[in-house]
Order: C-alpha cells, then structure tokens, then sequence
C-alpha cells in the first residue's frame, strides 16, 4: 500500500478527460443534472463545447449519447449509479449494449457513498444489473492510479462500459506506474491460507485485513477484481484449485455482485470453499460510510474477524 496523497475518482476522471479532449476531437461529456458531484464543473467550464446537460433525465441521457456515437462521438455519461443503473436500465441494455455503441456509462456516488440519503440514492444492486447485460463491460476501480489507467483504457476502446465509482478520497493501493489490462485480475498480495477477493473502496480494507491476520499468524493471499466483466475465468479457476477457502469481500449486496461471479467460477471445481462478505439483502442502515462499513463488518476489522471465525471454527 503506497503513501502518496489521495483523491478521489472523479477528480482524477475529470482530469484525464480535460487532458483527452487535446487528442479526441469526438470526446464529449453528458451529465444528468450531476456535474458537481461527477467533479465536473471545472471542465465543463473549460470546454461548454464538450458538454451536453440533460437534466434529470437518466433514459433521454443514454439514448442521447447512444446516438451521439452513432454519430462518431465519443460520449461518457455521467449520473449517480442508483439511478444510471435502474432507471435507465432499458436504454443502456438496447441503445447501448445491444448495438454496440462506444458509450462509457459512469455511475458516481456508487454503492453507500449517498450515506443518509437513504435506499433510493444507494447502489448496491448495480454490479448485479450491469453485469447481466451482454455487451456491456462493467469495472470498479479502487484508486487514483487504477481510475486514470483505466479512463486511459476507455478513451482508446469502442467497447460500451460501465464504470462505478464512489465520491470520497481514496486510499492508495497501486503506483504511478500501473497498466490496466480488461479481462484480468491483479494478485497483490501473495498468501497461502486464505484467498480475499475484492474492488473499490473494500480492496484497501481488504489489503489492512490481510496485514492485521499476518500478525496472528494467517497468511492471506488478496486479489484486485476491478474487471469485473471481462472476468478473469483463468485466474479464478486457478485460485479455486490452491485455496481451500475463498472469501469475496464488496460494497455491493450480497446477491449477483462480485461474489456470485467468482461463485461461478470456483463452483466448477470441488475443492474451494466460498464466503461472500457484503450488505445483506435488505434496505442499508443510514449513518456515515465507515459507520455503515463498520456495522455490517465490512471495515478492516470486520473483515479480519470474519477471515478469523471463517479459518478457526
């Protein structure tokens, strides 16, 4: 885990764009009444050419930007994931998905970010959706260097995408240095008693977890799950067959998230045994996010205690 200073997703977003808009003629933004919380005032500031405001309109939005690529433009979306993700959910699986439109869909504020706002602004059924729809390719990353490698990614890929990501600081995982591949996971780091799986904002507290079992003698192996689809079936399938416990840890509902993926994939093997760590199926308390993380053990310590109880009963 590396020390240098922490932003947060959208603002490394909006940066790499404002950069991308120097190279890509076609490159436009389309917002849903968002940009502030997309962290997108400077830049549609800087460039009102780029930027096309829909208002409170999720489904006009993606069937807007499916035709600006129709037209050769190169549109991102942006909206909170609750309501990208639901309301709009027919336009991105036809106008988007099935036609194969180069549309990259940001779902901001995604999973508890909106905190006391309640069950209509959170998403955690977002993975579940997403990944459903053929065609579409569904990420989330977990750090400022893994944001802007894969931005670097979207803006050179024709494939229509997904992308959720949460509002706070993130805490560093990776380096200036990392390259992000689609379709693969990243193992960071090594063990051999426990494999932990993760994305977003959970990977950090997945990597203290795994340091704090270290000292009590548990040596935890963690893997980066940010592709989410493209899914890395040949890692997954290799890891089913070295571990004897496999532990999913996600700020997504229990149901059809990164867990029923990677449940998937060890279920083709007799060897492996899964424990999916996540927001039970039922409307999320309200509270602050390490309040609520804490309280559905999803923090460090949760997740330490649930690796625990998990290797010692």
């Amino acid at each position: 885990m590396t020390k240098e200073e922490k932003l947060s997703a959208n603002t490394v977003i909006a940066d790499t764009l404002d950069k991308a808009t120097k190279v890509d003629p076609n490159l436009l933004v389309v917002t849903c009444d968002s940009r502030g919380s997309a962290g997108l005032v400077n830049f549609t500031n800087a460039h009102p050419d780029r930027t096309v405001e829909m208002g409170i309109a999720e489904q006009n939005a993606v069937t807007v930007a499916a035709g600006m690529a129709h037209a050769g433009k190169h549109p991102f979306v942006f909206s909170p994931a609750a309501f990208l993700a639901m309301r709009s959910i027919e336009q991105v699986k036809v106008d988007v998905a099935f036609n194969q439109t180069n549309v990259k869909l940001i779902g901001i504020s995604g999973g508890n970010s909106y905190t006391w706002l309640g069950t209509t602004y959170h998403s955690l059924n977002d993975v579940a959706i997403t990944r459903a729809i053929p065609n579409l390719e569904v990420y989330q990353p977990c750090d400022q260097y893994q944001t802007r490698a894969l931005f670097n990614y979207l803006l050179t890929s024709p494939r229509p995408a997904y992308v959720r990501i949460g509002k706070r600081k993130l805490d560093n995982v990776y380096h200036e240095d990392f390259k992000f591949e689609p379709g693969k996971a990243k193992i960071i780091r090594k063990g051999k008693d426990v494999c932990l799986i993760s994305v977003g904002e959970m990977l950090y507290f997945t990597l203290q977890a795994a340091e704090k079992l270290a000292k009590n003698g548990i040596d935890a192996e963690v893997v980066d799950l940010a592709s989410i689809k493209p899914l890395d079936a040949e890692m997954l399938d290799k890891l089913a067959q070295e571990f004897n416990q496999i532990v999913t840890v996600e700020e997504h509902d229990l149901i059809n998230g990164i867990g029923s993926a990677v449940a998937v994939e060890v279920a083709k093997f007799g060897h492996a045994k899964l424990t999916i760590l996540g927001f039970p199926d039922e409307p999320a308390i309200q509270g602050t996010q390490d309040e609520v993380f804490h309280y559905y053990g999803l923090d460090s310590a949760g997740i330490e205690k649930a690796v625990e109880d998990l290797l010692t009963h």
